[in-house]
């Protein structure tokens, strides 16, 4: 046996499985099918009993970066045949709106965690190579000196199983209870505002199924379609506008989206289901590996949901924790060097991402760099294209800021000349005339 997190004994038998894995939802489950695919043996476990339970405070928006994770997965034709909506993305912003060219457009899905998650979770069951546990929650490590080495799970019933495994991963979500056991470092940062949404059924928010932001600085809404004719809108707003949303969230949900520029239906669609709210949300970072154990999806980086990248993510990133430790776990390498590789990928992948999305968290209003962009992009098909890569998460920051906001300033400039000229043309001759004194 092991000895577990308070110290017993060391391992003298093999590991009952290659990897453990901590949730079963988008994360969990995706890195199942990959590492049951590379002919490694998995148990996923999961804490609710219900085979059908999915996330319910989600935006349900799969980013155009993750397409291709979804595709390797083979659940892209299966979304769609499920009624998942492939969707591009247009933002409102003060100086107009930003609509990338339609054949340059990033390509999200749209589908509800109502089926998404299940299809996920019955597609990693059914994975050779992956157990899925139902009905077992985490309750410590299994350790031999630093090295994580398994993993204790407690039943409905209270009945406790340990399960060795050359890694644990954890991928239960933004509270992680598996990274508190881990005790790996974190940083937690304040977010500034608050989130309402709720599916409506009604006529769709824009053409072509296309997604809608509102970036109405500092507050945000949201329409994004789905599947079986719904749309969910989401409204987070600042949280002096708090008091109106907890007195009545169905009426200030409505009142809030119907009052953004071109607002989309929503005043004559109908409220289906429950409007959910999350108040406290702070962003949580966390390293995401240590001896034995790594991190994955909300668990490794959970951050400002206003961006609709939690899921793309999620997938994203059992992608690359997949990869990176495959070869370890096969036994051609030492299991750190794999752990190690996921680290630099995880951050290289999403530092730049993540610092601009817990900057705007706070609450504050539009930077005087997104307004050169943003203006720029409302104006300039190319600007709009680069805007669109980066809100999709196809390109970092840093490469697309030194692209293009060299276009962009000169976007703007010839913008003000022509508005100065135009200015100009509208007075008098008499006053173009006038010579002065």
């Amino acid at each position: 046996m092991a000895e577990s997190a308070a110290g017993k004994s060391s391992i003298t038998n093999p590991p009952d499985y290659d990897v453990v894995i901590a949730g079963a939802s988008l994360a969990g489950c995706a890195s199942a099918i990959l590492l049951g695919r590379a002919g490694l043996s998995v148990a996923l476990v999961e804490k609710r009993p219900d085979p059908q339970a999915f996330k319910r405070t989600c935006s349900h928006f799969i980013q155009a970066s993750a397409v291709p994770a979804l595709e390797r997965l083979g659940l892209l034709e299966p979304i769609i045949e499920a009624g998942g909506l492939r969707s591009r993305m247009r933002a409102w912003t003060p100086w107009g709106w930003i609509e990338a060219p339609p054949e340059r457009a990033g390509q999200a899905v749209n589908l509800r965690r109502e089926l998404l998650d299940p299809m996920l979770r019955e597609t990693a069951a059914a994975t050779p190579g992956v157990e899925l546990m139902l009905g077992q929650g985490a309750q410590s490590l299994l350790r031999s000196g630093t090295r994580v080495r398994g993993l204790v799970v407690r039943d409905r019933e209270g009945k406790e199983t340990e399960l060795q495994a050359s890694l644990v991963v954890g991928a239960d979500g933004r509270d992680s209870h598996v990274a508190e056991l881990a005790g790996v470092a974190e940083k937690v940062l304040p977010h500034g505002r608050f989130a309402y949404g709720a599916y409506f059924d009604g006529p769709p928010p824009a053409p072509d199924q296309t997604s809608t932001i509102w970036m109405l600085d500092p507050n945000w809404a949201a329409a994004f379609p789905t599947d079986s004719g719904l749309t969910f809108y989401a409204a987070m707003p600042t949280k002096d506008r708090l008091p109106e949303f907890r007195r009545d969230p169905g009426a200030a949900l409505k009142s809030f989206v119907a009052a953004v520029p071109e607002a989309p239906p929503i005043g004559v669609s109908r409220l289906v289901g429950d409007v959910m709210g999350k108040i406290e949300m702070p962003n949580r970072v966390r390293v995401p590996i240590a001896p034995g154990l790594a991190l994955t999806g909300d668990a490794a980086l959970a951050v400002d949901p206003l961006f609709g990248i939690g899921c793309g993510w999620a997938l994203q990133s059992a992608e690359w924790l997949a990869d990176s430790v495959t070869p370890a776990l096969r036994g051609t390498e030492p299991l750190q060097g794999g752990l190690d590789r996921y680290r630099r990928r995880h951050r290289k992948e999403l530092r730049g991402h993540a610092f601009i999305v817990n900057d705007y968290a706070t609450g504050r209003p539009i930077s005087w760099s997104e307004r050169v962009l943003f203006s720029a992009a409302a104006r300039d098909p190319k600007v709009a294209v680069a805007f669109d890569e980066l809100g999709t998460r196809r390109i970092k920051p840093g490469r697309m800021m030194a692209r293009t906001m060299p276009r962009a300033i000169a976007v703007n400039a010839r913008h003000a000349l022509r508005s100065r000229a135009g200015a100009g043309q509208q007075t008098s001759p008499a006053q173009r005339l006038r010579s002065p004194s």
